[in-house]
């Protein structure tokens, strides 16, 4: 802010406003009445004039009447108007109008200086401000100064690997002469990419407050801007700030844009991006050895880099940051929740668990959100409660408390929960139901919660076959009790239609199709260079696949209603309780399905006695074995 009030565009923006403001005020000034010449006379010949002002180069009089009114009126040329206001001893004064040189030369020039006044600003407002009209072509990235808070590897977690990788980096940059003796050539830039939230500029600061190097900082974007040239010339200006300052490290955020593929986009691509693109290339193959700058760029889109970019010599390290797995998790959580208030009966371990798919990002906005939570209830530690409740927000949003459901409708989402829980529990290749509810969060009415024991990366046949059938008990338990199907199954089918095309389609799982890879991957690159599918097969084929993906969704559909019809008490049990409790939890679950009766929070409950419990037969449960594709997703009841 001080440097916009001390820079000269932002005085000639004052004046033009005072100019403005002058002429406003100057129109607002009442007009004189304009007489005609005739009645001019009439009133000069009756006395009712008092004085006038005579301009003689317009030949006009500007006067006022005795009765205060003021007037103007234009004469002839050739008309002697002295002679006759004097004889009628009227208070006459005349101005000659002569112009003064400097005020006709300023008149004359103030359009110019106000343009050169507002082009001066404009530069200054969008370079940022500062004092130098051509300070656009400089670089802007930040160098981090010593006396800054600084991150270190002790305050990341979950990435062991990148970890390690990086520390590589910083020994490069402290020892070099190890290395070259051994004739190695040091890396000149590494690529950080994963899903976004996995930790990759944190892990960028953390080589920044380790390395103890100088550490230039930039994004993607404040390379290019509206001018030709500018890019380009900011990157050579970055190159030589780093070479100067030698040993560096320069860390590009969102690099992918100014590094996307060349010629992507409508029309063969944007050229002032090019040319930056094409000056980043030119210095990170024009380093010499012994200059020891090392480039550190992240991304979340990989796959729509430029090649050349990525290259062995410019890109020579490329480390995925991806999600944390269990263990990860855990230890992000120990950072996150250090210095915070912790009950005695908080399990980061069994938070993890609970966790699967979040990134770092998603986990430390948990700990936050139970943080907020905790302090609303007037509560002076964090409890497994809030941390509970604020998975579930992260995950699925805030509860809708005040949406009014009908008992109608809140008996068909029960029922509709009730289903997937079921036929998930008797299904052998699913994992276990963690939590069903039917309180509104975000857009679903209702969701059931199944996490997996353990992280697991491949996916079995038998899985996504049984996956299918969890994912229509929905639909077929509203299909059995109300004899009619609702909206609410809208992203269950979704989801089932998508992963029957994909077995046939991508996975090769069809037994009558066999092991193909069916629908060629084309690069569109006049749309972005984002992949397209286009048939590489025959109609026949294609009418092959949308018979095998009918047959699969049938098959889960029939697996479920065979279920659900065996297991029709337990539907009803299930459904009855969420009516009741709104929520079953794990627990309370798995007592419904063993055939025991759910706790309440009503003192006048009966007690099960244990005679009655021994008398009852148990039920045998399947063993559970298996993760789906992606772990912990919601069983939406409606989209």
């Amino acid at each position: 802010m001080k440097k916009i009030i001390r820079s000269a565009g932002f005085y000639f923006l004052i004046l033009i406003i005072a100019l403005f403001l002058a002429q406003s005020f100057l129109g607002n000034q009442p007009k004189p009445k304009e007489y005609a010449f005739n009645t001019f006379i009439k009133k000069l010949e009756a006395g009712e004039v008092k004085e006038v002002l005579i301009r003689n180069k317009d030949h006009a009089v500007d006067g006022e009447l005795k009765s205060g009114e003021k007037f103007t009126v234009n004469y002839e040329e050739n008309f002697d108007i002295t002679d006759k206001l004097i004889t009628k001893d009227v208070i006459t004064k005349v101005d000659s109008q002569k112009e003064s040189i400097w005020l006709v030369a300023f008149i004359n020039l103030l359009p110019f200086v106000l343009i050169i006044g507002i082009w001066l600003f404009m530069m200054q407002q969008m370079q940022g401000g500062g004092n130098k009209v051509m300070s656009f072509g400089k670089s802007r990235a930040k160098r981090l100064v010593q006396n800054q808070p600084k991150v270190t590897f002790k305050d990341v977690a979950g990435v062991d690997e990148a970890v390690e990788e990086l520390k590589e980096i910083k020994e490069f940059l402290a020892n070099p002469a190890k290395f070259q003796a051994m004739g190695a050539r040091i890396p000149k830039g590494v690529l950080l990419y994963g899903p976004p939230g996995s930790g990759k500029t944190l892990l960028a600061r953390a080589v920044a407050g380790e390395a103890e190097v100088p550490f230039f900082s930039i994004s993607g974007s404040e390379f290019v801007e509206m001018f030709v040239g500018v890019g380009a010339s900011r990157v050579r200006d970055l190159f030589e700030q780093a070479k100067t300052n030698a040993p560096s490290i320069i860390f590009v955020d969102e690099i992918d844009a100014v590094g996307r593929h060349r010629g992507a986009g409508l029309g063969g691509g944007h050229d002032e991006r090019e040319q930056t693109l094409n000056q980043l290339l030119v210095e990170m193959d024009g380093f010499d050895v012994k200059d020891n700058v090392i480039i550190i760029a992240a991304t979340n889109r990989p796959d729509i880099l430029d090649p050349a970019l990525l290259r062995p010599g410019r890109f020579d390290r490329q480390i995925v940051v991806g999600r944390p797995d269990l263990r990860g998790r855990e230890e992000i959580l120990k950072v996150h929740t250090k210095g915070k208030p912790l009950a005695k009966n908080i399990s980061l371990n069994v938070l993890a668990r609970r966790t699967p798919g979040f990134t770092g990002a998603d986990l430390a906005n948990m700990v936050n959100e139970s943080a907020l939570l905790s302090a609303r209830h007037n509560k002076k530690a964090i409890d497994m409660k809030e941390l509970e409740e604020a998975i579930d927000r992260v995950v699925a949003g805030p509860e809708k408390k005040n949406r009014l459901i009908s008992d109608k409708e809140k008996k068909t989402i029960a029922y509709h929960e009730a289903g997937h829980a079921l036929v998930a529990h008797a299904l052998p290749n699913t994992d276990p139901v963690h939590k069903i509810s039917i309180i509104s969060r975000g857009r679903a009415l209702g969701y059931t919660l199944i996490l997996p024991a353990e992280d697991r990366y491949l996916v079995r046949k038998s899985e996504l076959v049984d996956e299918l059938a969890m994912l229509l008990g929905g639909r077929v338990a509203e299909e059995m009790i109300f004899g009619d199907v609702t909206t609410g199954a809208q992203n269950d089918l979704e989801r089932a239609t998508k992963i029957a095309r994909k077995m046939v389609c991508e996975y090769g799982m069809s037994e009558k199709l066999g092991p193909l890879t069916l629908g060629k991957k084309q690069e569109e690159v006049f749309l972005g260079r984002d992949l397209s599918s286009r048939p590489d097969y025959s109609g026949e084929i294609a009418y092959e696949i949308d018979k095998e993906i009918r047959r699969m969704v049938d098959k889960g559909h029939d697996e479920a209603e065979e279920i659900l019809k065996r297991e029709k008490k337990k539907l009803d049990k299930i459904a009855k309780a969420l009516i009741e409790k709104e929520t079953l939890e794990k627990d309370e679950l798995q007592r419904l399905l063993n055939g025991r009766r759910p706790r309440r929070s009503s003192s006048k409950t009966q007690k099960v006695t244990k005679e009655k419990i021994k008398s009852k037969k148990k039920v045998k449960v399947p063993k559970k074995k298996g993760v789906i594709d992606i772990p912990g997703k919601l069983r939406p009841a409606e989209s």
